[in-house]
């Protein structure tokens, strides 16, 4: 099975990217390649999901694109919850696309 999620574009929240999410077709899902998956305590997780629109020292400039019709993206993982959010950088510093799991 194919792994697809529905990326939203400058989220500013994790809140907003839940609520946001709920309202989006299923349809609108997109197949996805993980690149590499960032831990982080859940202080810095809860940091990081309260504002995506600021920069991150861990996502790199470059990052982030399509790769044969998939989305690259990074898996930020709460190393305490488990809970994840995949981010598309598209080459920016920090999470211009978002997308949790479906």
């Amino acid at each position: 099975m194919d792994n697809k999620a529905i990326f939203l574009r400058k989220m500013t929240c994790l809140e907003e990217l839940i609520r946001t999410s709920k309202s989006m077709s299923k349809a609108t899902a997109k197949e996805y390649v993980i690149t590499r998956t960032v831990e982080l305590t859940d202080q810095e997780f809860k940091c990081f999901t309260n504002s995506f629109l600021k920069d991150q020292s861990w996502i790199n400039e470059g990052e982030g694109g399509f790769e044969r019709y998939k989305v690259k993206c990074i898996e930020v993982m709460n190393v305490t919850t488990g809970q994840m959010i995949l981010v598309n950088s598209e080459g920016y510093k920090y999470a211009r696309y978002t997308a949790l799991k479906i």
